[in-house]
């Protein structure tokens, strides 16, 4: 199923890497959290893929954390490559997360920030990720999640009722958490987990939130959004709204961006299993009571 432009979300990238210096709050900020999840793992990898590296955030943050020996970072966009380059972290590549140019088992952990909300087929993505590396190597990764401007949503969605009578694809779909963690061991993982943080980024108005969303590469790319410019008296309704609806004491109006982290490992005989049905040796009315 195509739900996704990805020509257009590349474009889109490639736009926002000339000025990103301006636009990477958000992806800086999970890949402090990213990071801060690696070092709770007391292990070693080897050679290491940063999938969708943006300008190289992850690879900076590192800077010699989580155990990463050669971190290899990768990009929709070659505009964002060549600002990962520039950090000299590790070799750069450009490549479509739907269809990775690496062998089966040469990868020792996958990290992804920021990026996977974009793909049309996940689990198929989450599938190659787990061909793609070695037994018992970590697939780590952040992405966008249902929640995610969930204020704009409703605003843009009451305002089209209301002007044009219809309502029209101006946002992404988002998954669920609950569904991503599925997707996890469809995917063939062992010891899937998925959790979710709510980010709050408060704004003067509606319109600098919009300008953030085109300068962060992040502006609607669904195959079926309406195509031309998007109509004027639409959007300035939906800001009203957005004001009436969701401004603070402090004269601002907050923007909600739900990040799901995603951690899985390939599997390997040596992790723990689960028990067989009907192992257990000890009654539940024996703990009751």
């Amino acid at each position: 199923m195509t739900v996704f432009d990805r020509p257009l979300v590349r474009r889109h990238r490639e736009r926002a890497a000339a000025g990103w210096d301006g636009f990477d709050f958000l992806v800086r900020e999970t890949a402090d959290r990213l990071v801060d999840r690696l070092d709770d793992i007391t292990r070693r990898f080897p050679v290491a893929l940063d999938l969708g590296c943006h300008g190289g955030e992850v690879g900076r943050v590192l800077n010699g954390r989580g155990g990463i020996e050669t971190l290899i970072q990768a990009d929709l966009s070659d505009g964002m490559a060549r600002r990962a380059a520039a950090n000299g972290v590790g070799p750069v590549m450009v490549c479509d997360e739907e269809a990775l140019p690496v062998g089966p088992a040469s990868l020792n952990a996958i990290l992804s920030n920021l990026s996977l909300h974009w793909v049309n087929d996940l689990p198929g993505a989450l599938l190659q990720a787990r061909q793609a590396l070695r037994p018992d190597g970590l697939f780590l990764a952040c992405l966008l999640g249902g929640a995610t401007l969930r204020e704009l949503r409703t605003c843009l969605a009451d305002a089209e009722l209301e002007i044009a009578g219809g309502l029209s694809p101006r946002t992404s779909p988002l998954a669920d958490v609950r569904d991503v963690g599925n997707l996890l061991s469809r995917a063939g993982f062992a010891l899937p987990t998925a959790d979710a943080d709510l980010i709050t980024v408060r704004y003067e108005t509606p319109l600098k939130l919009w300008a953030d969303l085109r300068g962060m590469g992040e502006s609607n790319a669904v195959l079926a959004r309406p195509r031309g410019f998007a109509r004027r008296d639409v959007m300035l309704r939906a800001a009203d709204l957005y004001m009436e609806r969701h401004v603070g004491p402090d004269g601002r109006v907050p923007a909600t961006f739900e990040v799901i982290t995603l951690t899985a490992w390939a599997p390997d005989p040596s992790q723990p299993q689960p028990l067989a049905p009907g192992s257990g040796r000890t009654s539940l009315t024996q703990v009751l009571h």
